[in-house]
């Protein structure tokens, strides 16, 4: 399936009543993604975890969006590798390429380029979290599409954060910004009340980008075992849980 790709050159006015949900994503190319998690998997088996993330989150957002209020995109890159998306995404579902060197950079350069779309506000949503409860999408785009300037974040529990929503392109909440520490979360916050933007929070929630937070998400998907942190239930990431139980089964037995 091939899907059409977005320009900030492509305004469209009739996006302005939706919240783009857009997944910042990498192509997922083995030893370009999650390769924190190898081991305990090996390259090929983080790539194949990573597309199965891509297909939990977007098959999620793609629900959020149904009664078209949001729409889901993918921000990805690099440029020139679209086609490592074909067969991933829900139908409905469009690409935007990044752009821009640093990280924040490259978000602060995506939420321009979506508001120039058109979009009456946009989502970062990243790609580690595939269990993130569908009511923390649904209650973003609520705020979001509300009168009035202000930012939604979700928090992440290593001090991160999983979604940053926006309704006008404010380059300070991405510069000086310590990405990839706990102080992420916290950072951005000073920022936004430096910029007055009030902050609206949803649940605390967690990122998949080690061994650790791998085991969580096992617990979660194959043992019925919230996150001691979880308010709400979370996604039940059928895509995530299927590779998990497969890996799970296959690897040799330890004694607990």
């Amino acid at each position: 399936m091939a899907y059409p790709i977005l320009h900030a050159a492509d305004r469209d006015p009739a996006r302005h009543a939706q919240c783009a949900l857009a997944v910042m994503a990498k192509a997922p190319r083995p030893g370009n993604v999650k390769t924190r998690l190898a081991p305990p998997l090996t390259l090929d088996q983080a790539a194949a975890l990573n597309i199965c993330f891509l297909k939990d989150t977007s098959e999620n957002i793609a629900q959020v969006s149904e009664p078209g209020t949001a729409a889901g995109l993918v921000c990805y890159t690099p440029a020139g590798d679209e086609a490592l998306f074909a067969g991933i995404l829900p139908a409905g579902f469009a690409l935007i390429p990044q752009r821009g060197g640093g990280f924040g950079e490259r978000l602060s350069a995506a939420a321009t380029d979506m508001l120039a779309c058109g979009f009456g506000a946009v989502c970062l949503i990243d790609s580690d979290s595939p269990t993130v409860p569908a009511a923390a999408y649904q209650q973003a785009v609520a705020e979001l599409m509300r009168p009035g300037d202000r930012i939604v974040l979700g928090r992440s529990e290593d001090g991160g954060y999983y979604l940053i929503g926006l309704k006008q392109a404010h380059a300070e909440l991405f510069t000086n910004i310590h990405w990839s520490t706990s102080s992420v979360y916290d950072e951005t916050v000073a920022a936004a009340a430096a910029a007055a933007l009030d902050v609206m929070d949803l649940p605390l929630w967690y990122d998949v980008d080690d061994q650790a937070a791998l085991t969580l998400l096992s617990d979660e998907l194959l043992r019925g075992v919230a996150p001691p942190f979880a308010t709400l239930p979370g996604y039940p990431a059928p895509h995530s849980k299927e590779f998990l139980r497969a890996w799970r089964d296959s690897q040799p037995y330890v004694a607990r």
